[in-house]
C-alpha cells in the first residue's frame, strides 16, 4: 500500500475518527499496524541491534488509546519490547530516551498537535532527537511492503514516565534559584485546553510552592470542549488572559495539546506570544551567553531584530517549520557559531541546553526561574522586554493556489515578484531571504515590510504584512495588489476585499 500521503514533514498524520463531513478515516488499523512494523524495521536497521526497547505515549485525543494498542501490538510482533507510558507529552517521550534509568532505544508519541479532534498521528524519537523527513519516508516505504524483522515476538508492558519528567523540571528551577519552593507567594495559572499539559500544575508548580487556583481545563478530554489547545488560537489566548485577570496572577501559561509549544500571559494581562516570547527568551539567553545567535522563522518582526541586536546578539531569520529552524541552529553550532535558541513565532522553542528539543514545558520553566530571580533581584518579567518595539499593525493573508502542481507556479510568482520589487521606488529586498521574498518599504510606501512565501505542504501562499504606522498595512497591501492581481492561478480574493 502507498502510505506516502500520511507523511506531514517529519510527522505522520491522518484522519483517525469520523465526525467531520467529507473527511474519512485513513489512519486505519491496518495503516497503524503497518507503520508499527515499518518503524521496527527502520529501527533495527538504524541501530543494528536485536534487543530493542521502545516507549509509546499519547496525548488526550479520543483515538489515542486505540492507535496506541495497534502500534504497540505491531511492534511487539516484530520483536520489540514495548512499554506503554499512557498519557504523556511529546517532549517527555523524547526525554524517555535520554533519562537515566529509562534510556529507551526509541519512543513514539501519538498526537496531531493542535489539529481538530478527528485527527491523530505518530511522532518518532531516538536519543539523537526527532526523526527527519527522510526517516519518515523510509518508515512509510517499509510499511507499504511485506518485510518483517524475523525476530522472536517481544512483549508489551505498562509503565510511567511523567513523574520523572516533571521532576527534571522542578529540579531545574530549584537548582537555578537555590530554593526548595521558589514560587511561594506567586500565583501561576495554567490553561491546558484539555490536552496533555494539565500535569504541570500538580507535578511542577505546586511542588515549587505556587498558588495555582484559577487554572482551567486541566482534565484531558480529546473532544476539546472549551477551546482548541493552541497558543496561536485567539479564543485560547483570550481564555488564559481572562484567567490571569480574574485571579490577578503573576503569570499565566497555555500549552498546545501535546505540550511541545507554549504561550504565556504576564501579570499586566499582556500576551507573551509570537515575537514577544522570542524576545523574552532572547533576553534571558543573551545575558547568559553574550553574542549568541537566535534563529527564528521568517515572519519575525523588525522590532525583534533590533531588540536582539541591541543586546549584542545575532538575529538569524530562516524558514518556517520548527524542524527547519532547529536544524539551522544546530548547523550553526556545528560550524562553530554559538546558537542557544531556535524558535518559531508559533511557540515552538528549542534550547541548546535542552537537546534542541522543542518543549513548551521547559520553555515556561525557564520563565519560572526568571520570575523567582526577579523577585530577589528587583526586576519583573515585563521589564525584560520593555524596550521591544512592536508594530502598529500586522496582517496575514492566506491565498490558495488554484492548480494541482502548485509548487512550480508558486515559485514563479516569487521569482516574478523579486524582479518587480527591484524596480519599485521605496521598496528594498531584504538581505538573506531564506524563504520566499521579504521586502522593506520606506515611510512613503507604508513604513514596514511584507513577506510572500510558499507553504511547506499546502497549495497556498501566505502573505504577511507589518507596518510601524497606522494605515501602513493598507498602503502596502494596495501597492502589492497591483502585482498580485496579475497572478491568474493565485486566489487573491482576501487581499482584494481588504484593499477595496
Amino acid at each position: 500500500m502507498d502510505y506516502s500521503k500520511l507523511q506531514n514533514g517529519s510527522d505522520i498524520r491522518g484522519i483517525a475518527l469520523e465526525g467531520i463531513e467529507g473527511q474519512h478515516i485513513n489512519l486505519t488499523e491496518q495503516a497503524s499496524r503497518d507503520i508499527g512494523r515499518g518503524f521496527a524495521l527502520w529501527l533495527k536497521e538504524k541501530l543494528d541491534k536485536n534487543d530493542l526497547r521502545v516507549a509509546v505515549g499519547r496525548d488526550s485525543r479520543l483515538s489515542g488509546e486505540t492507535l496506541c494498542g495497534w502500534i504497540c501490538e505491531a511492534m511487539a510482533q516484530e520483536g520489540i519490547k514495548v512499554t506503554d507510558l499512557g498519557m504523556a507529552s511529546t517532549p517527555a517521550m523524547f526525554m524517555s530516551t535520554v533519562t537515566e534509568g529509562y534510556n529507551y532505544d526509541a519512543s513514539v508519541m501519538i498526537t496531531a498537535s493542535h489539529l481538530p479532534f478527528n485527527r491523530n498521528g505518530y511522532k518518532f524519537f531516538t536519543k539523537d532527537g526527532g526523526l527527519e523527513k527522510q526517516d519518515i519516508k523510509a518508515i512509510l516505504t517499509y510499511a507499504g511492503g511485506d518485510q518483517h524483522t524475523g525476530l522472536a515476538a517481544g512483549c508489551i508492558e505498562k509503565g510511567s514516565f511523567m513523574d520523572a519528567y516533571a521532576a527534571l523540571l522542578t529540579n531545574k528551577v530549584r537548582s537555578a534559584t537555590g530554593m526548595e519552593k521558589p514560587l511561594e507567594g506567586f500565583r501561576v495559572v495554567v490553561d491546558a485546553g484539555n490536552g496533555a499539559g494539565g500535569f504541570y500544575v500538580d507535578k511542577v508548580l505546586k511542588p515549587l510552592g505556587a498558588n495555582t487556583d484559577g487554572s482551567r481545563f486541566l482534565e484531558p478530554d480529546g473532544s476539546f470542549p472549551n477551546h482548541i489547545p493552541n497558543p496561536e488560537n485567539e479564543q485560547a489566548m483570550e481564555s488564559i488572559m481572562e484567567a490571569v485577570k480574574e485571579t490577578k496572577a503573576d503569570l499565566g501559561i497555555i500549552f498546545d495539546t501535546d505540550v511541545d509549544r507554549a504561550g504565556a500571559v504576564l501579570s499586566d494581562g499582556s500576551e507573551l506570544n509570537r515575537n514577544r516570547i522570542i524576545a523574552m527568551m532572547a533576553a534571558i539567553l543573551l545575558r547568559e551567553h553574550p553574542g549568541t545567535t537566535i534563529v527564528t522563522d521568517s515572519i519575525t518582526s523588525t522590532g525583534l531584530a533590533e531588540f536582539i541586536a541591541k543586546r549584542g546578539g545575532v538575529h538569524h531569520r530562516f524558514k518556517r517549520g520548527y524542524r527547519n529552524v532547529i536544524n539551522e541552529s544546530m548547523r550553526l553550532n556545528n560550524e562553530g557559531h554559538d546558537s542557544q535558541l531556535a524558535m518559531e513565532t508559533s511557540g515552538h522553542g528549542a534550547l541548546k541546553e535542552n537537546y534542541f528539543l522543542d518543549d513548551g514545558a521547559y520553555l515556561v520553566t525557564r520563565l519560572l526561574i526568571e520570575l523567582a530571580r526577579g523577585k530577589k533581584e528587583g526586576y519583573t518579567l515585563e521589564s525584560l522586554i520593555a524596550d521591544l518595539a512592536e508594530p502598529a499593525e500586522s496582517k496575514e493573508f492566506r491565498m490558495n493556489l488554484l492548480l494541482e502542481d502548485f509548487k512550480p507556479y508558486g515559485q514563479s510568482v516569487i521569482d516574478a515578484l523579486s524582479e518587480y520589487a527591484a524596480k519599485q521606488p521605496g521598496w528594498s529586498i531584504a538581505p538573506s531571504n531564506f524563504e520566499g521574498i521579504r521586502v522593506n518599504l520606506d515611510n512613503a510606501h507604508g513604513n514596514g515590510w511584507f513577506l510572500l512565501r510558499l507553504s511547506l505542504h499546502d497549495p497556498l501562499m501566505p502573505l504577511n504584512i507589518e507596518s510601524d504606522s497606522e494605515g501602513g498595512v493598507l498602503t502596502i497591501a494596495k501597492e502589492l495588489y497591483t502585482f498580485l492581481a496579475g497572478c491568474d492561478k493565485l486566489d487573491t480574493a482576501s487581499i482584494a476585499a481588504f484593499v477595496k
